[in-house]
């Protein structure tokens, strides 16, 4: 069967790939020409792990094309996927849709036979039926076009295996459809003969299924992070609290990982905007909780920060500080609202000099906060570290070996911002182990930076100048915002 793709960031392009490789001709559109070059010469834009192979795979195969020519994609295929970008609006909580309405207003003029375009994209419920409206408007006399709802479910990092092993596959149809429903079955029969439960629902509950799955992970993230605050009030351990939780079967120990908090191009954005979707539709009191959801995951940067400053003594001016990791999350070279990221940016704010390392986002990085310090390997962003800050739980920082790591820094101190470490194997190595939502160890007390020097040190409102990236000309922010958040809206969304 034929089918395109229109976008090829994160969700497009893997998509594309994973359609081919079910035995499909597909043809992947952007925009942006530079990206269909390397995905046409077998490269990825992005980092995401067995992508390249599979992309690569299907090119020699001649299944997988890409181009930036719509006339051409209109006329290879009578199914059309829309995996394009949906990003926060600047300064709102709602979500952009001028990509998507871009593509239909491109798209469906040129369509000369009757077509089903099937919506990939994360939406305002309602979305599907405006575009439903807004094709039949433009639609050339005598072709009918069809618009459908299968929401993405893929995780950064794994994209590669949910296409191609999704563990369940959702389809919002119009009304006595039958067009859309035959096309998708085709398009998905190699995972429908695997046994993948198949849902079609109305147009409204597919679109609400994926803000409503991302609300629900945001939530429990956010519960035990407010837990979290307690364990280290009461002297609890929370990782131990949420082992506990998780034998409950109604509770499961998935998504109950207290740390820094969540991040990316998804999470944050999507309940944002199903809070401001809600209240168009006049149930904001429904999702009220989601304020306080999206309050609580801000405010443990911040929390993050303070642990650092208490590690160093109480003061960061003159610290040397390491952060381990920049990407939003392990597997990934995303840096869209990155907390790592975010909480380097407060530390340099606060007078701290921060040396990041990450083993896949630091061309990412560096474009989003040029005024960090970016080493090429963890041993030199630890060298004469007064603090190791582990922000992302890249597995090459989980199996660090605390004895090889003590030559290089200053003091023995590690941040464990994820809670991914083994904290005896550290300190038994002579470490002093700080962790969120954990007792803080023995002795320890905030010694006002005693050890540092304080020389070459700058007043806070000139380091503050300097170091906030693209001060000349940012944006004021809205109300609401907090400095937490300012690393988040200017980061451009990639699907």
């Amino acid at each position: 069967m034929r089918c395109t793709v229109f976008g090829t960031g994160y969700l497009g392009a893997t998509h594309a790939a994973g359609m081919a490789e079910l035995g499909h001709d597909v043809v992947g559109v952007d925009i942006d020409a530079g990206k269909i070059a390397k995905l046409a010469g077998g490269d990825i834009p992005f980092y995401e792990p067995g992508l390249r192979k599979l992309l690569r795979d299907n090119l020699a195969a001649g299944r997988l094309q890409f181009t930036t020519d719509y006339d051409l994609a209109a006329d290879f295929a009578d199914v059309h996927f829309l995996g394009v970008g949906t990003p926060q609006k600047k300064g709102e909580y709602g979500a952009d849709l001028c990509h998507v309405h871009a593509v239909i207003d491109a798209l469906v003029p040129r369509l000369t036979r009757p077509s089903v375009l099937i919506g990939k994209s994360t939406v305002p419920v309602g979305t599907a039926a405006e575009l439903n409206q807004r094709a039949a408007a433009l639609a050339p006399p005598g072709v009918d076009v069809e618009i459908a709802w299968n929401p993405e479910f893929l995780r950064e990092g794994y994209a590669v295996h949910d296409t191609l092993h999704p563990d369940r596959i959702v389809l919002g149809i119009q009304q006595d459809s039958t067009r859309a429903e035959g096309a998708v079955r085709e398009l998905y029969g190699p995972l429908l003969e695997a046994g993948v439960p198949f849902l079609v629902t109305d147009l409204q509950t597919a679109e609400l299924v994926k803000v409503s799955a991302n609300a629900f992970l945001a939530t429990k993230i956010s519960f035990i992070n407010a837990i979290s605050e307690v364990c280290e009030a009461a002297g609890a351990d929370v990782s131990l609290l949420a082992d506990a939780l998780g034998y409950d079967s109604r509770i499961g120990r998935q998504f109950l990982n207290a740390g820094l908090g969540f991040g990316g191009g998804c999470l944050p954005k999507d309940i944002r905007a199903f809070m401001a979707r809600a209240g168009e539709l006049g149930a904001d009191q429904a999702l009220t909780f989601l304020r306080e959801v999206d309050s609580i995951n801000m405010r443990r940067r911040t929390r993050m920060v303070e642990l650092a400053t208490a590690a160093c003594g109480g003061s960061l001016l003159g610290a040397n500080i390491a952060v381990l990791g920049a990407a939003f999350k392990p597997e990934s070279d995303d840096v869209r609202d990155s907390p790592a990221l975010n909480v380097a940016g407060q530390l340099q704010l606060n007078g701290a000099a921060v040396n990041v390392y990450d083993p896949k986002a630091l061309d990412n990085a560096q474009r989003l906060f040029p005024t960090l310090n970016y080493a090429v390997s963890v041993e030199e962003a630890c060298e004469r570290a007064d603090a190791v800050l582990v922000l992302t739980e890249w597995r090459q920082f989980v199996d660090l070996d605390p004895d090889g790591l003590a030559d290089r820094v200053r003091a023995r101190v590690i941040v464990d911002g994820r809670n991914c470490l083994e904290f005896a194997r550290w300190q038994r190595a002579g470490w002093r182990v700080f962790r969120l939502g954990a007792p803080r160890p023995s002795g320890d007390r905030e010694r006002g930076g005693a050890g540092r020097s304080a020389s070459g040190r700058r007043g806070l409102a000139e380091i503050a100048s300097a170091a906030e990236p693209g001060a000349a000309g940012r944006r004021p922010r809205p109300s609401g915002e907090t400095a937490d958040s300012f690393a988040m809206a200017s980061s451009a969304d990639r699907r």
